[in-house]
């Protein structure tokens, strides 16, 4: 296995801004804003500034989850923030996530607001804010965070590893598409092996474990992540398919995942979300296929 031509480090990295990648006009190697840029705020206790990506769709999934449970608090508005166009290192962006990725949330339903960057951190935030969706304690608790975690651990190498070299590279290259797919084929293998022997990600309960894991896995499952479904052989993980599909099923799930989205179907996307009736005009069965 080789690639052409082959590559020798320097021996001191030099930041090259037009590296070929689809995204060369927004990665960089220092953080900070490049622009003056507030954020707007929203009627909610919620504001959620964030994307239909994967890690946008689970805190958005997850909200509308504690919403169809009737909890009042977790009404939210969902800013749209166009990663594409640098919108995440706006001034108002990166001083509530100096990371600057997306999600983002600010909780002000308190005396003082309060700012919680990544998305598995926003979910635990919720899940204890709402006493929902993540066991108090116990063995329950530990294999729901385990499961959360390892989607935290895992998806950035199918995203940031097996994603871009499969799809947003500037060439393809062999041997960083072999390890990838192979690490994702594994991790589907994991996935695969576990719910041949539960029904949820942490057992019989639907919990934040399956909100975070589904955007990810479910959506490659159904062939939907990268174009990747045919070339990774997704067919195989029968007992992820079967999980994926019943998630996809959940009203609440079908609506978490149109927030935030530009892209596909006019009918699946919700650029901003600022209250139930949004959804009014884009009813179920226009939704398509699952997840």
């Amino acid at each position: 296995m080789s690639d052409s031509p082959a590559y020798t480090p320097p021996a001191v990295w030099t930041w090259n801004r037009d590296n070929g990648g689809k995204f060369a006009n927004i990665n960089r190697p220092v953080a900070g804003a490049t622009h003056d840029k507030e954020l707007p705020v929203g009627r909610h206790p919620l504001q959620l500034y964030s994307m239909g990506t994967p890690n946008g769709v689970k805190v958005t999934v997850m909200l509308e989850e504690l919403l169809a449970l009737g909890h009042a608090g977790a009404e939210y508005d969902a800013w749209l923030i166009p990663i594409g166009e640098g919108a995440q290192f706006g001034s108002g962006f990166v001083a509530i996530n100096p990371n600057s990725k997306i999600p983002a949330l600010m909780d002000r339903s308190g005396a003082q607001p309060v700012r919680v960057f990544e998305s598995g951190a926003i979910m635990m935030h919720l899940a204890d804010k709402f006493g929902a969706f993540l066991p108090e304690g116990g063995a329950a608790r530990a294999e729901c965070l385990s499961w959360l975690f390892w989607q935290m651990g895992s998806a950035p190498f199918l995203g940031g590893g097996f994603g871009h070299f499969y799809a947003y590279a500037p060439a393809k290259m062999e041997y960083p598409i072999d390890r990838y797919a192979m690490e994702v084929k594994r991790q589907l293998d994991v996935l695969d092996r576990h719910l041949a022997q539960v029904r949820y990600i942490a057992g019989d309960e639907y919990s934040i474990a399956d909100m975070a894991i589904w955007p990810w896995y479910g959506t490659l499952a159904k062939g939907q992540l990268y174009g990747a479904g045919e070339f990774l052989q997704v067919q195989e993980y029968t007992h992820v398919l079967r999980w994926t599909d019943e998630i996809a099923q959940r009203p609440a799930a079908r609506r978490g995942r149109m927030v935030n989205r530009t892209w596909g179907e006019p009918a699946s996307q919700l650029h901003e979300r600022h209250d139930a009736s949004d959804f009014e005009t884009r009813t179920q069965d226009k939704l398509g296929p699952a997840p």
